[in-house]
C-alpha cells in the first residue's frame, strides 16, 4: 500500500551568514503548516552554492517529491542584499517551474516567530546586521496569541538604536538626516517598562552597545529558522494574506525583497540635487570645453542624461535649481495653501521624502510631486500639474515614480489627501485604486474639507518592472531587424508538446530540444529559446537604460534589483512568445529541454540574480543546467546573421567592458590574441560623452554626431598603432579628447563637438582596423565577425567592410538587436554544450572575471 501524498510548503532564507531551510505540511482544515523539518547551517557567503543541494537533499532524506509542493516561503529581508536575493531569486525560478504561489516573510519576523515558540513573552527587539555600522531594528510585542509587530522595516545607526532603547523609547522616528526608524514616534515606551528581550545577528557585532536596552535572547534564536518561517507563513495564511493552495495569492513576479534604502547612486544623487553645487556632480569633474563660469549644476547634469518620453516629457529626481519654480507653480495652483520655496528646499535633503519633476521643453518644470515615507507607507504630499499640460498622463508618471521610490524605502501601501471639490484628481486617484476612508473637516485654509483615500502603491509596471519589453523572434519578428523568422510547417511544429497534460505527469520529450537562456550580465534581464536546428523561437529583452541613464553609466546595485524585479515577467513572456510561434496553447518549464544562464563575466550582483533564477527553475523542472561564458555568447550572435558560419575565424569583442581580438579554432576552442590594457572601446566612448556634455550611453550619440563632423579634423593619437603585437589601449585617446577640450577651453575658442566626435571615432577606427587585418593575415583565417555593442557602430562595421573586402576574407555581423546584451547568443551556446552533455551543478556560482580561453 502506498504512502499517503501530503500537501508540502517548502520555506527558505539566506539574508544573513545562515542558510535556513524549513519543510512543512500544510493542513487546509484549520490553515495550519505543521513543520516536518527546519535545517540552519553556517554559508559564510557562499548561500549560492550551498542553498540548493541542501534543498535537494533535505527533501531526498524526507523522501519529499518536488510535485508535492504546494507552495514555497521565501525570507524577504531585511539583511544583505546580495543574500537576500539569491533567496529570492532562487525562489521566484522554482515558484515559476513548478507553478506554485511564492510567498516572501519577513525575515526578522520569523527571528519573532523563534522567540515567541521558544516560551518568551513581552517586550522584544530583533536587530539585524545591516553593515555600514547600521541595524535594522524591529520591535515586538510577544503574547500567548502570537507577535504584535509595533514598527516598519528601517535601517538606522546601531548606536543610534542602542542608545534609543536603552533609555526605555524603543526606536525613535525617522528625522530629515534619517537618524531614526519611521513611524514610532508616537510608541514612546514608560521608564518602566519591563526590559526587552533581544536577538538578531547585528548581536555578533554590537553586543557591548545593546547590553543596556535588555536581556538577550539565547544565541541560536537570533537568526532565522525554517520553523520560524514556516510559523509566520502560517499567520499570513490565517490572516488571508497568502492562501498555498491558490496562485493568485502568490505570483512570483511580485515577490520583492526589503530594502530599507534607495541605493548609494540614487542617495548620493539627492544630496547633490539638494545642494545644487555649480560643478559636473555626474562625473566629479568639471567639463571639459565648457567656460568655468559656466559649470553645469547638478540640474544641468541630469538634463544631459535625462530621456524624454513620447510625448516630450522629460522626469528626474526634483532639484534645489527648481524650487522657485516649483513655488511659483505652488502660488497659482494652491492659493493661500501654497508652499514656500524655503519649504520645498528644506524637503529635498530628507531622507525619507521622495520628490519628482516633470519638465517640457527648455528644462520648464510642468509638474511635481512629493511623498513622504512613514509607517510602511507612502503619504502623498503634493501633486500638482500646469494646467495646460494636463490630459498627459504626467500626474500618473509622476506618482508611479514617487511609489517607486517609496517601495524600495520600505512602503507598501499610499495615502494622500485631497479637496472634496476636486472631482478630476479624485477620479484619477480613484482609477489607480484609492478609496476614500473619511474626511479631514475644514481641513484646507479656505475650510473646505479634504477627503482621506488610500490605495496600492500607483506604480507603473509597463510590461514588466516598469521597462518595455523588446521581443524578437516572436510576433514582432522582422527580417530587417536582423532576426530570423522561424519555419512553422508542419513537420516543425513540435506537436508533441500539444499532449502535456494540465497534472505533475513526466516532463513531454521533445521532438527537437528546446533550450531556454537567461541573461542578466549587465542591465539588460533577457531570456531566449532556441530549438534543435539552432533558430530562435523567442528572444525578449528588457532593458534598464532609462533606469541608469540620468547616472551616466550603469549602476551596479540598480542593476540587480531590476533583475529581481523583472526575471519572472521576461521568462513568462519568452515562454509564452514561443508557444504562440510552436503553435500550441502553452509552453511549461517542464516541456523544456534544458535551462541556461550566463554565469560569467559581468557585474557579480546582476549575474547572482540569474544564475540563481536559472538554477532554481532547473532543479524544479528536473532539467539540466547549463552555464555559459558571456563572451563566447557575442561570438555565437554572428550565427543569427550567418547559421553556416564555421571556425577558424577572428573575432574582435568590443563592448562597454571588453576590447580583444580572439581566434576561434573551433567552437569552444579560444585564443585571445590581444586585449586592452586599460579602457575598453565602450568604456572610452562613454567617457569622451561624458567629457563633452553629451549624455550617456556615448556610443551611440558620438557615432550619430560624428555624421555631421570631419574625421580629419584633429589628429589624435592613434595609441599601439605599431607595437607590432595585438593589444589596445583606449586611455591615453580619452585624456588626448579632454585635454585638446580643455585647451581650447582655455583659449576661448568654441568647440566643434562633431568634429570631436569624428576625430574620436576615427581615432578608434584606425586602430580596430589595424589590429584586425594583422590578426587575420597571423592566422590565415578566411572569415572576420564582430561581438559586442560597439560592434552596432555604422562607421565601424562599415570600415571592416572596406577591410575584409580588400583582403578576400568574407565578414559576419551581428545583427544590430544582437549586438548590445541579449539570450539569443547564450541560448546558441547552451544548444552546442547542451549536445556536448556540458552541464553545471546545483553548486554553480556567478563570476564577474573569467577566462574565454579556459574550457569549463
Amino acid at each position: 500500500m502506498s504512502e499517503p501524498t501530503h500537501s508540502y510548503i517548502l520555506a527558505f532564507d539566506t539574508a544573513n551568514e545562515v542558510i535556513t531551510i524549513g519543510l512543512g505540511v500544510a493542513d487546509e482544515a484549520d490553515r495550519s503548516i505543521s513543520a516536518v523539518s527546519s535545517v540552519e547551517v553556517e554559508a559564510r557567503r557562499a548561500s549560492n552554492t550551498q542553498l540548493l543541494p541542501r534543498i535537494d537533499a533535505l527533501l531526498a532524506e524526507q523522501g519529499v517529491s518536488k510535485g508535492d509542493i504546494v507552495c514555497v516561503v521565501c525570507g524577504r529581508g531585511p539583511g544583505s542584499f546580495t543574500g537576500v536575493r539569491i533567496a529570492m531569486a532562487t525562489a521566484k525560478g522554482i515558484a515559476s517551474a513548478l507553478e506554485v504561489p511564492l510567498y516572501g516573510v519577513s525575515t526578522l519576523d520569523s527571528i519573532a516567530w523563534n522567540l515567541h515558540d521558544a516560551g518568551l513573552r513581552g517586550p522584544a527587539v530583533v536587530v539585524a546586521d545591516a553593515m555600514r555600522k547600521e541595524v535594522y531594528p524591529v520591535r515586538y510585542e510577544l503574547v500567548d496569541e502570537g507577535i504584535e509587530r509595533l514598527e516598519a522595516d528601517s535601517v538606522v545607526k546601531a548606536e543610534t538604536a542602542a542608545e534609543m532603547l536603552a533609555v526605555g523609547r524603543g526606536a525613535a522616528s525617522a528625522s530629515a538626516d534619517g537618524g531614526g526608524v519611521a513611524g514610532s514616534s508616537d510608541s514612546v515606551v514608560g521608564a518602566n517598562a519591563p526590559a526587552s528581550i533581544i536577538a538578531g545577528d547585528a548581536l555578533k557585532k554590537y553586543a557591548e552597545l545593546f547590553e543596556p536596552c535588555g536581556a538577550f535572547a539565547d544565541k541560536a534564536l537570533w537568526t532565522p529558522t525554517g520553523k520560524g518561517l514556516l510559523r509566520a507563513a502560517q499567520e499570513a495564511w490565517r490572516a488571508n494574506l497568502l492562501d498555498p493552495f491558490d496562485a493568485a495569492f502568490g505570483n512570483p513576479a511580485f515577490a520583492l525583497p526589503v530594502y530599507t534604502r534607495l541605493s548609494d547612486a540614487e542617495e548620493n544623487e539627492r544630496i547633490r540635487l539638494s545642494k545644487n553645487e555649480p560643478k559636473n556632480l555626474r562625473t566629479g569633474v568639471q567639463n571639459a570645453g565648457v567656460r568655468r563660469d559656466q559649470q553645469p549644476s547638478a540640474h544641468d547634469t541630469a538634463i544631459e542624461n535625462a530621456r524624454a518620453d513620447e510625448s516630450g516629457i522629460t522626469y528626474r529626481p526634483l532639484d534645489a535649481a527648481h524650487a522657485h519654480a516649483v513655488a511659483e507653480l505652488e502660488s497659482e495652483l494652491m492659493g493661500t495653501d501654497a508652499w514656500s520655496e524655503a519649504l520645498v528646499l528644506d524637503e529635498l535633503p530628507r531622507k525619507d521624502r521622495v520628490w519628482w519633476a516633470a519638465y517640457g521643453t527648455d528644462d520648464m518644470l510642468v509638474g511635481y510631486a512629493g511623498g513622504w515615507i512613514v509607517d510602511g507607507q507612502v503619504q502623498v504630499l503634493k501633486v500638482a500639474v500646469a494646467p495646460a499640460q494636463r490630459r498627459r498622463g504626467i500626474a500618473r508618471s509622476l506618482l508611479a515614480r514617487i511609489a517607486s521610490d517609496a517601495r524600495d524605502l520600505g512602503a507598501k501601501a499610499c495615502s494622500l489627501e485631497v479637496r472634496a471639490s476636486n472631482e478630476g484628481a479624485r477620479a484619477l486617484y480613484a482609477s489607480l485604486g484609492f478609496e476614500s476612508i473619511g474626511t479631514r473637516p475644514k481641513y484646507y485654509s479656505d475650510r473646505e474639507d479634504a477627503v482621506i483615500m488610500e490605495g496600492p502603491l500607483p506604480l507603473d509596471h509597463h510590461d514588466v518592472a516598469g521597462m518595455e519589453l523588446q521581443v524578437h523572434g516572436g510576433k514582432a519578428l522582422r527580417v530587417e531587424d536582423g532576426c530570423l523568422p522561424v519555419r512553422c510547417d508542419a513537420e516543425r511544429r513540435l506537436d508533441v508538446f500539444a499532449a502535456a497534460s494540465d497534472g505533475r505527469g513526466e516532463r513531454i520529450e521533445a521532438a527537437a530540444p528546446l533550450v531556454l537562456a537567461i541573461e542578466t550580465s549587465c542591465d539588460e534581464t533577457a531570456a531566449a529559446i532556441v530549438d534543435g536546428s539552432g533558430q530562435l523561437v523567442s528572444d525578449v529583452v528588457a532593458s534598464q537604460i532609462d533606469f541608469h541613464a540620468r547616472f551616466g553609466g550603469v549602476v551596479p546595485e540598480i542593476a540587480s534589483r531590476k533583475h529581481i524585479e523583472a526575471i519572472c515577467g521576461v521568462a513568462d513572456e519568452c515562454l509564452d512568445v514561443a508557444a504562440a510561434r510552436i503553435g500550441v496553447p502553452r509552453l511549461r518549464w517542464r516541456d523544456l529541454s534544458a535551462v541556461s544562464v550566463t554565469y560569467a563575466p559581468g557585474l557579480v550582483g546582476a549575474l547572482v540574480v540569474g544564475v540563481a533564477f536559472a538554477k532554481g527553475a532547473a532543479w524544479a523542472a528536473d532539467l539540466p543546467f547549463i552555464g555559459v561564458n558571456h563572451l563566447e555568447g557575442h561570438i555565437y550572435a554572428n550565427k543569427i546573421a550567418t547559421p553556416d558560419i564555421e571556425p577558424p575565424l577572428v573575432v574582435s569583442l568590443v563592448s562597454g567592458g571588453h576590447t580583444m581580438l580572439v581566434h576561434v579554432k573551433a567552437w569552444g576552442d579560444y585564443e585571445t590574441l590581444g586585449s586592452t590594457l586599460d579602457d575598453a572601446v565602450g568604456e572610452a566612448f562613454d567617457k569622451v560623452a561624458k567629457a563633452m556634455g553629451l549624455g550617456y550611453p556615448g556610443g551611440p550619440i558620438i557615432s550619430k554626431l560624428a555624421v555631421e563632423g570631419d574625421p580629419g579634423a584633429i589628429d589624435f593619437p592613434r595609441a599601439m598603432l605599431h607595437s607590432g603585437d595585438l593589444r589596445f589601449s583606449l586611455s591615453g585617446l580619452k585624456t588626448a579628447v579632454i585635454t585638446y577640450l580643455r585647451n581650447e577651453e582655455a583659449a576661448g575658442r568654441e568647440v566643434n563637438k562633431a568634429d570631436v566626435a569624428a576625430s574620436f571615432q576615427q581615432a578608434v577606427i584606425d586602430v580596430q582596423i589595424a589590429k584586425a587585418e594583422m590578426a587575420l593575415k597571423l592566422t590565415g583565417a578566411k572569415e572576420f565577425c564582430l561581438g559586442g555593442g560597439v560592434a552596432a557602430n555604422p562607421a565601424l562595421r562599415a570600415a571592416y567592410g572596406v577591410m575584409c573586402e580588400r583582403l578576400g576574407v568574407r565578414l559576419t555581423l551581428p545583427p544590430m538587436s544582437a549586438c548590445t546584451d541579449n539570450a539569443g547568443m547564450i541560448a546558441l551556446v547552451a544548444l552546442d554544450r547542451y549536445r556536448e552533455q556540458k552541464f553545471f551543478g546545483l553548486d554553480a556560482d556567478a563570476q564577474a572575471h573569467v577566462n574565454l580561453d579556459e574550457p569549463y
